[in-house]
């Protein structure tokens, strides 16, 4: 790469052997600058350009973006993809019926034909990287506004990534990293036909459910197959009976040969977001306004979807997906709290900002440069407090929390074109209506939306001040005296969008004068104007922040030159290493590095879902019918844990070893170090991940889908 070295333009930077294995997200480009010495050093036994090549095969070539927030791996030379259960699971769902109930049942194609079109499903292959920072910073300058600069920033961009696009046949993306100090020209290549292969059933794939969720010791298969598939060209084609498995220009191979403490572990995928180099006040709006804003609304809002899903299998499986989605990150929310009040993570980040800032005053040439940076952050976040808190109560109760309200806006077009007469923009909308409606009623409950609906409503109410309400509030008071109850009852009883029957009834006919009536059409709208005004508010202090925080990161580099800085992660590819082991979560426990199906049956409840424990598999373990997967004493391995470092987006990332093997599936972090989207935690932060032996094992043993274990290469 040309530029490769231009990480090291706007600091200087120098290698520090000290640098923590276990922590960092790298750029797999710099790998061979910055890491490669150490993981040497830790056993691996490839070359940085067997792991990234835009020349050759490489490692990176195998690795894909599952869907739009996971990580996924190629296993075979026929596209045969391995990610987590989870990861697949709104896709399982949504192939799912009450009659074919692949989530509780668990489907494996025993042959081509037999794989099934997973409608909207894609994965994506990153082809290249390069670093385009001194295309972009040698047209900048400190006098530009941050408008001014976002738009320079755009117009170079548009012409990178028009001429990488290669006429559409390219998806070319400029992203920047150290909050906006660096930036890279990314080129993918997105696949549309995605074939579901095959799966264990939910007690296999999400056993332990919440319960265990970032929890350790965990014994869960978190795993799912799919399959990509091209034009008779090889090249990306939307879903044909004539496409072809596509074949990848490098497969891993799969080890069967085992786990044992001390092994070298890398990942490579596609970590979601991290920001670890917050400030203080940032850290404190993250706890007490983003997080605080999760917690509490779905807290609420999941009471009310579980009580409905364990009373009724048609919404349970409606629900599944919604559930599992939401609960994550509610979980996550609660966990990192926890976690940076216990690593006093605060106080940390006040003590580093103290040094900042008597770094700076030592010198006049930096006090003229970042003199104010950490006042004018204290400043905007304490500008936009309030703004932030309502922002993203509005959005969990009203925009992602009450599901019928956000529904209603696709008639927004239809509004437009009914009053100005426009007969084919009416026609296009309804056409897109008709769609929307068909997704949307397939896993809609209405009479379980009714009491989200009051819920949240009431909630928003009783925890946002009135400032902040939006306009059919005022609906809500004057017509039905602030009962939330009751005006939810009549929207549902009535409105066009809360029966699929009177929605299509309207999509046939439809009415200006019953549309602008309709109550959650009402609502929505003002929802949304509310959204977009609160936006508009802290636009100021956001793009304050945006710019203080790339001073601050770009001092901080300079003030702590003896320190290697990986950028956070923003769902672009990235490599972590370290090694399988052990960790002690608190005083007297140590938790061993693996798990056996020993601890499935250990934990088997047969009256709680979370806990069931397939007939089939209980024969397979009393038999000790394990096959070729077992440990040399007979044990039969489940997951194991490594303190890689990873975050949402990692899910399905391969655990690879020191000969570039596949020996496990990244599906988790654990509970001790929720921290670590902020703040990594040293020595408890674990990587949790299925075995690949336990992966092979139900795929052969209990599934008999013999068919996928031939096409892999498994090493032994």
């Amino acid at each position: 790469m040309k530029r490769i070295a231009a990480l090291l333009l706007i600091v200087s930077l120098g290698f520090s052997q000290f640098a923590k294995a276990d922590e960092g997200m790298w750029l797999l480009p710099l790998i061979n600058k910055l890491n490669i010495n150490k993981m040497h050093e830790m056993g691996l036994k490839l070359s940085a350009e067997e792991i990234y090549s835009i020349n050759n095969s490489s490692m990176k070539d195998a690795i894909v973006i599952f869907g739009r927030g996971c990580t996924g791996e190629i296993i075979s030379d026929q596209g045969l993809i391995l990610t987590n259960h989870h990861c697949g699971y709104g896709s399982i769902q949504s192939l799912s019926s009450v009659e074919h109930n692949y989530l509780e049942d668990g489907f494996w194609a025993k042959k081509p034909e037999e794989e099934l079109p997973a409608p909207g499903l894609t994965v994506t292959f990153m082809k290249s990287m390069e670093d385009v920072t001194e295309n972009i910073n040698s047209a900048l300058n400190e006098k530009m506004t941050e408008e001014e600069r976002a738009e320079k920033i755009r117009e170079i961009t548009k012409e990178l990534t028009t001429k990488a696009s290669e006429d559409g046949r390219y998806n070319a993306i400029v992203e920047d990293y150290f909050e906006g100090n660096q930036f890279f020209l990314i080129v993918y290549e997105k696949f549309e036909d995605v074939r579901f292969v095959g799966a264990p059933p939910s007690s296999i794939g999400k056993f332990g459910h919440d319960t265990d969720n970032w929890m350790w010791p965990r014994h869960t298969g978190d795993f799912s197959m799919f399959r990509v598939y091209c034009g008779p060209d090889g090249k990306p084609a939307k879903y044909s009976k004539d496409n072809k498995p596509y074949q990848p220009a490098h497969h891993l191979p799969v080890s069967v040969k085992g786990v044992k403490k001390e092994d070298f572990a890398m990942t490579v995928g596609f970590p979601g977001s991290t920001n670890r180099y917050l400030t203080s006040w940032g850290i404190v709006e993250r706890m007490e306004i983003i997080n605080h804003s999760r917690i509490k609304p779905r807290g609420i809002k999941q009471e009310i979807w579980n009580a409905d899903m364990s009373a009724d299998e048609k919404v349970r499986i409606q629900y599944a997906s919604k559930y599992a989605g939401s609960s994550n990150y509610w979980k996550n929310s609660i966990g990192m709290n926890r976690g940076l009040n216990n690593l006093n993570v605060v106080a940390k980040k006040e003590a580093l900002e103290a040094d900042f800032e008597k770094w700076v005053n030592a010198s006049a040439d930096r006090k003229a440069k970042y003199g104010e940076v950490l006042p004018n952050l204290k400043k905007a976040y304490a500008d936009r407090a309030d703004d932030m808190m309502a922002t993203y109560f509005l959005r969990e109760c009203a925009l992602s929390g009450t599901e019928v309200i956000t529904f209603s806006l696709v008639a927004r077009d239809l509004e437009k074109a009914l009053e100005e007469e426009n007969q084919e923009a009416i026609t296009t909308a309804l056409e897109y209506m008709k769609k929307a409606g068909e997704r949307f009623y397939k896993d809609y409950n209405p009479a379980t939306d009714n009491k989200v609906m009051a819920a949240m409503l009431k909630l928003y109410f009783d925890d946002i001040a009135k400032q902040y309400h939006p306009g059919f509030y005022e609906t809500i008071h004057k017509k039905f005296k602030g009962n939330f109850a009751k005006f939810a009852d009549n929207v549902f009883a009535k409105s066009i969008f809360t029966d699929e029957a009177r929605y299509n009834e309207f999509v046939a006919d439809p009415s200006l004068k019953s549309l602008q009536k309709d109550l959650v059409f009402q609502a929505g709208l003002s929802t949304y104007d509310t959204y977009k005004e609160l936006y508009g508010k802290t636009k100021e202090s956001t793009q304050a922040i945006n710019k203080n925080n790339r001073l601050f990161l770009a001092g901080l580099m300079q003030m702590q030159s003896d320190k290697v800085f990986y950028p956070d992660a923003n769902f672009t590819m990235r490599l972590s290493y370290g090694s399988v082991g052990d960790y002690e979560p608190k005083d007297g426990v140590v938790y061993k590095h693996f798990t056996t199906i020993e601890g499935i049956m250990e934990k088997e409840d047969p009256n709680n879902y979370e806990f069931l424990v397939p007939a089939k598999l209980k024969e397979l373990y009393k038999n000790k019918d394990y096959g070729q997967y077992a440990n040399a004493d007979g044990t039969m391995p489940v997951c194991f844990t490594t303190n890689n470092d990873i975050t949402g987006g990692n899910s399905g990332s391969p655990v690879i070893n020191a000969n570039g093997e596949l020996f496990g599936l990244a599906f988790d972090g654990n509970w001790e170090a929720m921290s670590g989207d902020i703040a990594f935690e040293t020595e408890l932060q674990k990587c949790i991940n299925v075995d690949i032996r336990y992966v092979l094992f139900i795929i052969d043993k209990y599934a008999g889908a013999t068919n996928l274990i031939d096409e892999m290469t498994l090493v032994k």
